[in-house]
């Protein structure tokens, strides 16, 4: 089978070489005959010097004399090369080589309007002849030597193109095989060495990257940077293939100019914007540090360290957010002229587009931002401090531009908006608990009847309050007598504690440590309503706090007579 088609390909080279050499015979044969008519009217003209008209290296005909500034030389060259322009066109007819007269005499047109060249009188004198039978002979010879170059060349030059075709496809082949093995080594490069590249990003002790997120980032912008890299090969390879040949050569130049326009006119704009881009980095430069400056004035005051009369500690960083807000947008106006677009119309209009957007849609968030702000000039409470806001009592655990987080004593979170904090009463139980402060005053009241001692009454609640935990010796509980009711009087116990957001517990315990102290002093809490039918009745204190012999009363029964 292989002999076969080796047989085959010689007899096919043979039969194709034998063609080419019976061909190129014959053309040398037209060639020459003439060439011969050239030479000897070429010999016939001794006085002048005569420029060959050679575009595929034999000689067609001559040229003597020159055309205004052109000289017979510089005719001869232009003559020649747009022969080679008629060769060159893919879509040559024989037809659209024709005669016409014009001022110098008679030209040799192709298409309408490709002047070949131009015959004069003179020309036609020289030779011995009119200048119309010369540029009709200069026209014959032109087409047949064109199409004959072209059916010489059309089969050799095929091939040539075709196996160039195979050849950049063969080439495009390694080049692709190149980059997927370069890209499958980087691969496994970075994965066999992810404990040392890969240790994930952290802000804070916070991982945002894990080690394993971060690899995967990273090798899925390698596959995006292997898929960009295959394309770019492919779209460049096919206006190669198709320069080719010449009837795809025009879209050759279109695919090129699809991807070089749009990245010259990308490359001149940067090249344009660089002197603005050194002016926005450097004006970024000079406002960062002057950040900077202020602060480290910041930290100083937040320290302490620098104090301002009626300047607050706990004002410092609100009030560097605010200069740093009011900065960055002084920057960003300054900044605005130098950025690329800034002056378009389409930008201007998006602009104030974005922005009454932002003004429509933000109204409440603007409102809580500006009520978060007082508040914070105000210095209502702190993070940290048991408040009570309208309904809500709970542990100030955040404080937001926007929203104020409190945490009940049941661990519940309530948001608050700051608006609503502005507009309600707030209560910060925590005022006062510093080492200047006496602390919060809890307060509980009993009401006792007019037959217990005002004295034991004060007693027992005060001893109630030196038991209770959390509750504070010194300054000392005291009582207040609040009322003087029908049938009570009704006794308050007031005690001081640094633990007001355990305001539960205490109390809890204060009530427990009064039901004891009562009971411990004999002294019965109950409604005096009650009371008044209690002869005979057992009473209500508990039987470890009674008498061994304790006995209920008898009923006093009264006869009128």
């Amino acid at each position: 089978m292989m002999n076969i088609k080796t047989t085959l390909l010689y007899l096919f080279l043979g039969s194709s070489i034998l063609l080419f050499s019976q061909t190129q015979k014959s053309s040398n044969s037209n060639l020459d005959e003439s060439k011969t008519g050239s030479v000897i009217l070429h010999q016939n003209l001794p006085s002048l010097k005569g420029y060959p008209i050679a575009p595929f290296r034999d000689t067609l005909f001559f040229v003597y004399n020159r055309i205004g500034s052109f000289n017979a030389e510089n005719r001869a060259n232009a003559i020649t090369s747009r022969i080679v322009l008629l060769y060159k066109d893919p879509f040559f007819k024989k037809d659209s080589l024709r005669l016409s007269k014009s001022d110098f005499g008679v030209d040799i047109v192709y298409n309408s309007d490709f002047v070949v060249m131009s015959v004069t009188d003179l020309d036609g004198k020289t030779i011995g002849t009119s200048n119309f039978a010369l540029a009709q002979r200069n026209l014959a010879i032109i087409q047949k030597t064109v199409l004959f170059q072209k059916e010489n060349n059309a089969v050799e030059s095929l091939l040539k193109r075709i196996g160039l075709v195979l050849l950049l496809i063969g080439l495009v082949i390694v080049i692709v095989f190149a980059i997927n093995k370069l890209f499958r080594w980087l691969r496994l490069f970075l994965i066999k060495r992810q404990d040392k590249y890969f240790s994930g990003l952290k802000i804070k002790g916070s991982y945002v990257f894990s080690p394993q997120r971060h690899l995967e980032f990273v090798l899925r912008i390698v596959t995006m940077a292997r898929i960009v890299v295959l394309i770019f090969t492919f779209y460049i390879s096919l206006p190669a293939i198709f320069s080719v040949f010449p009837e795809t050569k025009a879209y050759a130049s279109t695919l090129l100019k699809w991807v070089f326009s749009p990245a010259k006119a990308a490359l001149m704009g940067f090249l344009d914007f660089l002197p603005n881009l050194i002016s926005i980095l450097v004006i970024v430069t000079l406002f960062r540090y002057l950040l900077k400056a202020i602060k480290f004035f910041v930290d100083e005051i937040q320290k302490g360290q620098i104090k301002i009369e009626g300047f607050y500690s706990d004002w410092a960083k609100p009030t560097f957010n605010i200069i740093k807000v009011l900065i960055y947008a002084f920057m960003i106006v300054i900044i605005f002229p130098y950025l690329p677009g800034s002056n378009s119309p389409i930008f201007q209009g998006v602009s104030v587009f974005v922005g009454i957007l932002f003004s429509l849609g933000s109204s409440n968030a603007i409102a809580n931002m500006v009520a978060g702000l007082v508040i914070t000039y105000m210095r209502p409470f702190k993070i940290g401090d048991f408040i009570k806001i309208g309904d809500v009592s709970g542990t100030v655990v955040e404080k937001t531009a926007l929203v104020t987080r409190v945490r009940t004593s049941k661990h519940e979170d309530i948001t608050i908006p700051n608006a609503t904090v502005l507009s309600s009463s707030s209560i910060n139980y925590s005022a006062n608990i510093g080492e200047n402060g006496n602390g919060l005053l809890i307060h509980t009241k009993v009401t006792i009847g007019y037959d217990s001692s005002w004295k034991d009454v004060h007693k027992a609640l005060i001893e109630a309050a030196l038991r209770t935990d959390l509750l504070e010796k010194v300054p000392a509980p005291f009582v207040l007598q609040t009322s003087l009711d029908d049938f009570y009087v009704e006794y308050e116990i007031n005690a001081y504690t640094k633990h007001p957001n355990e305001q539960p517990l205490v109390y809890s315990n204060l009530h427990q440590n009064i039901q004891d102290c009562f009971n411990e002093a004999g002294l019965e809490i109950m409604s005096p309503h009650y009371n008044s039918h209690r002869d005979g009745n057992r009473t209500t204190i508990p039987d470890n706090y009674l008498d061994n012999g304790y006995k209920p009363s008898s009923f006093n029964i009264k006869v009128n007579k």
